[in-house]
């Protein structure tokens, strides 16, 4: 018996009988869990999106909020745009208002300086024709800058004599001749400046 034992094939044979002979005799059925009523816990079938969530919810609220702060926001920028443009309109008409009088004021004062060049002329041939001390005590009366733009249109030998003249009546009429003789140089100077450019 032992060399039957010994024998490979024998033993296995042993081992499963074992086996299953501990395996019938040790088996338990697996326990269930209570049977409960499980239809109150089931809840009616819907559509798939109708379903109840708080924080979808809350983000809905959130958005409806922001909805209603930029249709406020949207209206706020619509009457600023209704605003700006009208006085943008406005601001459009008084610069045109503006421009038509800046025009007029400039043909005003084109033709109140040809007048006035015309009465220089004029009166500068007036002095031409009086004796140079004559004009020259006439002038001495006068403020510089109407001596100066009268001298402008003399003669050159005229207002050389003119301005002796007026150099001979003393040692404050020689000073004031100077500043007069200096200012129709400068005067000179700026005009055929002004011409040579143009």
């Amino acid at each position: 018996m032992i060399k039957l034992l010994e024998n490979s094939w024998i033993s296995a044979l042993v081992g499963a009988i074992l086996y299953l002979a501990c395996t019938v005799l040790f088996w338990e059925k697996p326990k269930l869990p209570p049977k409960t009523d499980a239809a109150p816990a089931m809840r009616e079938v819907g559509p798939s999106w109708d379903f109840n969530n708080p924080e979808a919810d809350q983000l809905i609220t959130e958005l409806k909020i922001e909805k209603k702060s930029v249709e406020d926001r949207e209206k706020q920028l619509n009457e600023l745009a209704a605003r700006l443009a009208s006085e943008r309109a406005e601001l459009n008409q008084v610069t045109q208002s503006v421009h038509l009088m800046q025009t007029e004021f400039d043909k005003s004062v084109l033709r109140i300086k040809d007048q006035e060049i015309a009465n220089l002329k004029k009166l500068a041939k007036v002095y031409a024709d009086m004796a140079p001390e004559t004009a020259a005590t006439v002038m001495a009366e006068m403020d510089n800058e109407a001596i100066v733009k009268i001298l402008l249109y003399l003669k050159d030998s005229d207002t050389a004599a003119i301005l002796e003249a007026m150099a001979k009546k003393g040692q404050a009429q020689a000073r004031r001749t100077a500043e007069i003789s200096e200012t129709v140089r400068l005067s000179l100077h700026n005009t055929a400046t002004t011409n040579s450019t143009k």
